[in-house]
């Protein structure tokens, strides 16, 4: 029978609280750490240099086709092995899971919103740019003051869009040992054994967020589609 009862008992309650705010603040940071990466990759393909835009293909191309928990992997068992000896043991003093966690998150949402913001510079109107240029900026000035700006507006559903796949990509560091909401669920399932009851809850709440970021995203879409003074 569903009850809810034995979350009030041994903290369990208070292990799944923890487990949603370490959700929430994964999601956060790798979000906003996803928008500088997503900005500057962008950036550096819309520069006219053949090197920039290698290297952004690389990068974009290796989030596309590796799966995000063998990302995720790399970036815990694998990128500390390349450090060396006193960096390593800097960074393993403290919480690498949540560090590595976020950085893999990051990046891998960093390239696919390089790409929705790519979409976005081709919908401006080169004019624009011939604009900018005849005012007096250079490539660079143009595409941050007048370009960009432009581009993220038209890319915004497809950003918004690119933050629902990173909440729900966050449950892939418990993988890791990150201590965020699937972890505890299972950590809750084990001390319990109440598996269908706890991730029920779980799976309420992962649908709570995801509907919270969808409806954010059609009320930003209605807003762009909406006439001014209506």
């Amino acid at each position: 029978m569903f009850d809810l009862s034995f979350l009030l008992e041994d903290g369990y309650l208070h292990l799944l609280r923890d487990g949603i705010l370490t959700t929430l603040r994964l999601f956060v940071v790798s979000g906003l750490l996803a928008i500088a990466v997503g900005v500057s990759l962008a950036t550096l393909r819309a520069l006219p240099v053949r090197v920039f835009k290698a290297f952004v293909i690389v990068v974009v191309e290796y989030h596309r086709n590796v799966p995000m928990l063998v990302q995720i992997l790399v970036w815990y068992f694998g990128v500390p092995q390349l450090l060396p000896e006193s960096l390593k043991a800097w960074i393993n003093a403290g919480n690498t899971e949540f560090f590595f966690a976020a950085i893999a998150l990051a990046l891998n949402s960093g390239a696919f919103t390089s790409e929705d913001l790519r979409s976005g510079l081709r919908a401006i109107p080169h004019t624009q740019q011939e604009a900018a240029w005849s005012i007096g900026l250079t490539h660079l000035q143009a595409l941050r003051y007048v370009i960009l700006p432009q581009a993220i507006r038209v890319a915004l559903p497809a950003l918004l869009n690119q933050a629902l796949l990173l909440f729900k990509n966050s449950s892939l560091a418990m993988a890791i040992g990150v201590h965020e909401l699937l972890y505890r669920t299972r950590q809750i399932d084990n001390l319990t054994f109440r598996t269908f009851d706890v991730f029920l809850i779980a799976t309420l709440l992962y649908l709570l967020g995801t509907l919270a970021l969808m409806a954010l995203s059609e009320r930003v879409a209605n807003r762009r589609t909406t006439p001014l003074g209506v």
